[in-house]
């Protein structure tokens, strides 16, 4: 079971940043104005957008807009419009949206050529948060509680769904309450409509639940349940076990166990110029001890935290830029490869599929899922999410 570990990726990396010399292939410049979709004001990805975009005001005389948006879907239609050229998006809007599953596998998405350029892999925890006084030590404890369910948004439902799974439980085993966003979920939690609700620890929601008369806690996932890491990552690939150590009631000292992935990533489209996503991209790194203590979690930025090789592919002019500062190995290309061609299996999937498809919503979904299926089992590539 593989561990984060967030030890330098190449001898002398930081050196190699300063020291980088202009790339031949691709120098784009950023634009003096430049907008990034986001999650809802006050959560951990809104607020460490904003810290960015002081650096880059600061320093490159870049405005950055930041566009917050209440579900993975509101965040990424910019993106596949063209509207904006990126986002601190989570694993809805990256993951989801390359497996075309969940929202993302009705008549009006499919598989998106999604790419990444930045993970953001912090202290943090992206895991279940409890209402202290609901006394839920352990995801078995969740069994016949209140859990918020976000509308319009697969990626905090999924996830709730794998860490129900570690404990052997459904979404049938709990009490659903639908929100329409992830802010008014939180607050649900506060105003004791439900007991529980995904998030990042270092929200400013997750702060405010902790100072709020009901308290914050989270459930322990466990690192030793073998057969309960396999039921989680059978729902979500992109977890892997981690002590959170940052967030309300966290500390170093005071470590949570638990699971958790990157959040946000930072995240294009294939068709986004290569040259403005390795100037963003050498922005992000360049500028990094101009933001890293302006937000909480801002330190998952760090070059020396990130890890080329997840599940989602990163665009080319990051793979320039890593490249150039002698971060990017060999092995990371083949991935890299791999991954570009299982978005191009679902997409050509995706196409035949349409042509014979039923105009039914729910059979049209449930027939593309098995054609998802189908297509990436001939490729003897991993059906994750075979189930919705």
């Amino acid at each position: 079971m593989r561990h984060y570990s967030f030890k330098s990726l190449a001898a002398g990396a930081a050196l190699a940043v300063l020291a980088a010399a202009p790339g031949a292939q691709a120098q784009g410049k950023l634009p003096d104005q430049l907008t990034w979709t986001a999650y809802d004001v006050g959560s951990g990805g809104y607020n460490q957008a904003v810290a960015v975009g002081n650096a880059l005001k600061n320093k490159l005389n870049v405005t950055l807009r930041v566009l917050p948006g209440k579900n993975d879907v509101s965040r990424t239609v910019p993106l596949r419009e063209g509207k904006v050229p990126f986002s601190a998006n989570g694993v809805g809007g990256t993951y989801m949206a390359q497996e075309a599953v969940y929202e993302f596998g009705g008549k009006d998405w499919g598989p998106q050529p999604v790419r990444s350029l930045l993970l953001n892999n912090s202290d943090a925890l992206l895991t279940v948060v409890t209402a202290k006084d609901a006394n839920i030590k352990t995801m078995a404890d969740m069994k016949g509680k209140r859990v918020a369910w976000v509308v319009g948004a697969p990626s905090l439902n999924q996830n709730i769904t794998a860490l129900l799974a570690y404990a052997n439980l459904t979404w049938a085993d709990v009490q659903k309450v639908e929100f329409g966003g992830f802010g008014p979920a939180m607050q649900g939690i506060i105003n004791n409509q439900v007991d529980a609700a995904f998030a990042s620890t270092i929200s400013g929601q997750a702060y405010q639940l902790a100072s709020s008369p009901r308290g914050i806690a989270y459930p322990t996932v466990p690192h030793g349940d073998k057969e309960g890491w396999k039921r989680l990552k059978a729902k979500a690939p992109f977890y892997v076990p981690f002590y959170g150590a940052e967030g309300p009631e966290m500390s170093a000292s005071n470590k949570v166990e638990g699971a958790t992935y990157p959040y946000p990533v930072l995240m294009t489209y294939a068709a986004v110029d290569k040259g403005q996503v390795y100037a963003m991209t050498k922005a992000m790194v360049e500028l990094y001890n101009e933001y890293k203590d302006a937000a909480p979690g801002n330190v998952g930025w760090d070059i020396k935290r990130q890890v080329f090789d997840w599940v989602v592919p990163v665009h080319e002019g990051a793979v320039q830029y890593f490249k150039e500062i002698g971060v990017w190995k060999p092995e990371y290309d083949k991935n890299n490869a791999a991954l570009i061609e299982r978005q191009k299996t679902m997409n050509d999937a995706w196409e035949a599929y349409k042509k014979t498809a039923p105009a039914d919503d729910a059979a049209f979904a449930k027939g593309w899922m098995k054609a998802r299926a189908d297509a990436l089992a001939a490729k003897k590539m991993d059906v994750f999410l075979a189930e919705w």
